[in-house]
């Protein structure tokens, strides 16, 4: 299968999960070591609007810096998985495929799919059933959006796609509401 290169100055969504749907991510330390990672691969060659880590999987969402050498990006993706996959490997004695698959890749080509998207990856721990308060849950970039603490996130970016940090919690807690009108029809059925 062919993949969509890594173009330089699009957004992208990137996303994978654990082979066969098992976790990534086996105890506390391992999504310090993903985001460690993150910042040694990642940040080089991109921009990070938001990001999400659940047990089984995980989205980021960048921006592709202006980097002269083609394949740069997926290199680094690329590597940054690798270097993530042996440890685990190593570290809980076990072997083959940590990720289902070579990571999947989405253009971001529009701005309103764009803030649907931050939306979408910053709800994803309530989506799963791991929180119910954004504010406890510490695996994802909502808590660094609202901090006035230094980020390698691009905070400013993302709040101005939204207006302001208020209107961004006011977006993200109408999804919400939405989402638990969903699941309360569900449970009724």
């Amino acid at each position: 299968m062919k993949y969509e290169p890594l173009i330089a100055n699009n957004y992208y969504h990137i996303f994978n999960q654990g082979n066969n749907k098992e976790d990534i991510f086996i105890e506390e330390m391992n999504y310090t070591y993903f985001l460690e990672l993150l910042n040694k691969y990642i940040y080089p060659i991109a921009t990070i609007l938001s990001y999400c880590l659940l047990k089984n999987h995980f989205h980021l969402l960048v921006q592709i810096k202006n980097i002269p050498e083609e394949n740069q990006a997926s290199k680094a993706f690329s590597n940054f998985f690798n270097s993530y996959a042996k440890s685990i490997n190593k570290k809980y004695n076990r072997t083959g495929s940590l990720f289902r698959d070579r990571f999947k890749r989405i253009k971001i080509a529009e701005e309103g799919y764009l803030k649907k998207l931050i939306v979408y990856i910053n709800l994803n721990p309530i989506h799963h059933g791991f929180t119910s308060n954004l504010n406890e849950y510490k695996h994802s970039s909502f808590l660094a959006l609202m901090s006035n603490k230094t980020t390698l996130l691009q905070r400013d970016e993302v709040i101005q796609l939204f207006d302001d940090k208020e209107n961004f919690k006011y977006y993200l807690e109408s999804k919400k509401l939405e989402l638990d009108e969903k699941l309360k029809l569900l449970t009724l059925e």
